[in-house]
């Protein structure tokens, strides 16, 4: 757990317990941050009676998947964000679920253990100057967080796709390879595009200006957010495109590689073919010229030699074989 009281832009106090957080918030002027990592029913029960959350925002706390929103009520706001990173290695995207209740005076935010939080704490930290905004500047804070990791991985996505455009014209092709690998990008873009579309209708309720909870003067680096969520949109859709094209340009690679290994089966097959047709003209039992003679085997093995020389030297012409 980590807690943070700030007064006029100052840091007050910190890693308190959860009974001081009235204490703090009777302090005139004063704004609150409480983290929970998996919090227990009780723990935000304790919350729910400190700063009069709504039972409906508390049960959606409590319970995992859900979409990422922002819901109002009486006097708090609720929000369900997602946190992401993509792992190189596996190609896998993980996501984790951060949610947070949003009061005049305070911002808990709720979430795994996975999620970084000592990325946000250095948001806070990097951006001190704005601390005298109060809940805004939490929340601000937590926002760009956010939205600063779907840039990352979208960003991660973007030079994996590049590498498989790349190995698609390698000299030995890995088709197999490229389709699992464009898949499972595909897929993690999916998964990037259920996470951070929906941010733009967060972003949107918050840009509002009959919100209490956020302070006018924030409302420039909100928009600023607004503004990274867009990119991010945008390129998540350019980058599906682009694993589309790479998908079908892999199979007409592969059908180009297939139409090639036919002409030169069927070059070889024509060129077997001649002395097949020489060699069988010349079995039959009839006399022929040459006919019980060596000059009659020389001939046909010139014939041979010759006319298969001749198409091999055409189809190869043609880059058949």
């Amino acid at each position: 757990m980590v807690t943070r009281a700030y007064r006029a832009g100052e840091l007050i106090a910190h890693d308190f317990p959860l009974h001081e957080v009235s204490d703090h918030l009777e302090t005139d002027g004063c704004h609150v941050w409480i983290d929970l990592t998996d919090p227990t029913a009780d723990d935000l029960a304790a919350l729910e009676d400190e700063l009069g959350l709504h039972e409906l925002a508390v049960e959606d706390a409590l319970q995992d998947g859900q979409r990422p929103k922002i819901d109002r009520y009486d006097n708090h706001l609720f929000t369900a964000l997602y946190d992401v990173r993509f792992d190189r290695a596996s190609g896998v995207l993980d996501t984790s679920e951060v949610k947070a209740f949003i009061t005049e005076r305070a911002l808990v935010t709720i979430h795994h253990p996975e999620f970084d939080v000592a990325r946000l704490q250095a948001t806070f930290d990097q951006n001190r100057d704005l601390a005298s905004h109060g809940v805004s500047y939490f929340l601000w804070g937590l926002l760009d967080c956010v939205v600063d990791r779907h840039f990352d991985a979208t960003d991660a996505l973007d030079d994996e796709i590049e590498g498989i455009a790349d190995d698609l014209f390698d000299p030995t092709p890995r088709t197999i390879d490229v389709q699992k690998r464009s898949f499972a990008l595909r897929k993690s873009l999916v998964q990037l595009r259920r996470v951070a579309s929906p941010m733009r209708e967060v972003l949107n309720t918050l840009l509002r200006r009959d919100l209490k909870e956020v302070d006018a003067d924030m409302q420039p680096y909100f928009q600023d957010v607004y503004d990274h969520v867009l990119r991010v949109a945008e390129q998540n859709d350019s980058l599906r495109d682009l694993v589309s094209t790479i998908l079908d340009t892999n199979l007409n690679l592969q059908s180009n590689r297939m139409n090639l290994i036919m002409k030169k089966v069927t070059s070889w097959a024509a060129i077997i073919a001649v002395p097949t047709a020489i060699t069988g003209f010349y079995g039959q039992n009839v006399p022929y010229p040459g006919f019980q003679s060596p000059a009659g085997f020389v001939t046909s093995c010139v014939l041979i030699v010759a006319i298969g020389g001749l198409l091999w030297w055409q189809f190869k012409r043609r880059d058949w074989l």
